[in-house]
Order: structure tokens, then C-alpha cells, then sequence
């Protein structure tokens, strides 16, 4: 069964496990351009590599990786081929997934084209999403250069079973105040290991437990201009070296 969705009457995506919303009220894909992609150096980073590999540490509705993969095809310079993983304990249904790229608010500063693909590209991604059971599933696109590999159950667990080195992390979810199991120290430590020097992670929230957990995993922390309403974001790299 699909988790389910409640949107509000400005068109805005809420959970009601967690009791919060799935996305900043500047909008998904301005929230995923600008402090997920921009955070972790994205597109530039990816340039003149054979594979890059995004971890995540929660899917949502999708328009992290939606956006990220339009960012890829827009890329005249992009790298082979986009590996992109995700974690999430509670997939939503593929209506929703679109719902969330065609919902009004979706505004900030957003490039109507970048906007116009990810609209685009969800149709795809609803295309290819099924009754995902627990464990791991994988879905290619693009002729095969693009591919998701979802890990459905709970965020500990999964990141202990998937195999993969990220290049990028994008670590999100939602608030540390309603789901600190997605920000413990044993999580950042399950996802820490998936990282080599030069990993780039980034993430809407800059709370201190969550900056001192990093830290000590040997990530260089800073906090950044966040996107509006939000004052702060968090960028880091993975410097093991240096601690």
C-alpha cells in the first residue's frame, strides 16, 4: 500500500505520519536545484566522468533525483552515465509523484525549461514505478544511462545493505524534530560509509546535532545562504584525512 498524501488547499504535499511537508514553500524543484544540486557542485562536477553516483537518504516524492536527472540531460557536458540512490521507508503512489511536479507552488526561482523537463520526466518515472515491496528495486532510463536504485525499508537497515561509493550525498528527510531516526549519529554513520574523499553532501537543515555528527565522521561543514524562507543551508566534503 502506498504511503499516503495529504495536499493542502495551496497545493502543497504533507505527510501525515510525520506530521510535516515534503518540500520547502519555495517549491521542490527550486529547493533541489538550489540546495541539493548547488550544494554538492552539480552539474560541474559530474563533467568528465564515466559514472557519477548520488546517495540519498530519503525519496519522497522524487523531485530530487527528478531534477537532478533533468539537470544531467540539459548537461552538454555531463558524465556517461547518472547512478542515483535513494533510501525510503514509505514510497508514495505514482499519482502523487506527478501531482508534485505539476503543483502550483512550485515557483522560487525555478527555469521554466529545467521546470518543464522535470514535469516531463515524471510522467517517465510514474511510468516505470510499481507496488514496491521492501528491498531493493532498480529502474533505468534514458537507454540506460540513467538509473534508480530505490532501497524501500527503514533508512538504517538499508544503508547497511546497499553497495555503492556516492560521489554526492544529498541527505534529506523530513525535520530532525519529527524524524531523528533519519539524522542519528548511527545513520550518518551508515551513509558516512558509502563516502570517499571529495564526497560533496548537502542538506536543507542546519542543526547542530546533525553539523557535530558530520564533523565527527570527518566531513568539513559550513553553512550556506539558504532558500526562502530559510535562512541557512549546509554544504560539506568529505575530508577524513584532516581529522
Amino acid at each position: 500500500m502506498s504511503e499516503p498524501v495529504v495536499w493542502t488547499s495551496d497545493g502543497s504535499p504533507h505527510s501525515p505520519r510525520f506530521n510535516d511537508r515534503y518540500r520547502s514553500r519555495s517549491g521542490g524543484v527550486a529547493q533541489a536545484a538550489g540546495v541539493f544540486l548547488a550544494g554538492c557542485g552539480l552539474p560541474r562536477r559530474w563533467r568528465g566522468k564515466t559514472e557519477f553516483t548520488v546517495l540519498e537518504t530519503g525519496f519522497g516524492l522524487g523531485l530530487n533525483f527528478l531534477t537532478t536527472w533533468a539537470a544531467w540531460e540539459a548537461d552538454a557536458r555531463r558524465c556517461d552515465d547518472l547512478h542515483f540512490v535513494s533510501v525510503e521507508a514509505y514510497p508514495v503512489a505514482a499519482a502523487d509523484i506527478v501531482r508534485s511536479a505539476l503543483a502550483p507552488n512550485m515557483t522560487g526561482k525555478t527555469d521554466a525549461p529545467l521546470l518543464a523537463r522535470v514535469q516531463a520526466l515524471a510522467q517517465q518515472l510514474a511510468g516505470a514505478w510499481q507496488d514496491l515491496s521492501p528491498g531493493i528495486h532498480r529502474l533505468r532510463f534514458a537507454e540506460g544511462r540513467v538509473q534508480l536504485t530505490l532501497a524501500v525499508g527503514e533508512v538504517q537497515t538499508m544503508l547497511e545493505r546497499l553497495a555503492c561509493e556516492a560521489d554526492a550525498v544529498y541527505l534529506d528527510g523530513f525535520s530532525p524534530a519529527v524524524n531523528p531516526e533519519m539524522w542519528s549519529d548511527t545513520t550518518l554513520q551508515a551513509m558516512a560509509r558509502h563516502c570517499r574523499a571529495g564526497t560533496t553532501l548537502a542538506s536543507y537543515t542546519v542543526a547542530h546535532s546533525v553539523r557535530e555528527a558530520l564533523k565527527q565522521l570527518g566531513f568539513r561543514v559550513a553553512k550556506c545562504p539558504g532558500l526562502p524562507p530559510k535562512r541557512d543551508r549546509l554544504e560539506a566534503v568529505f575530508a577524513p584525512t584532516d581529522y
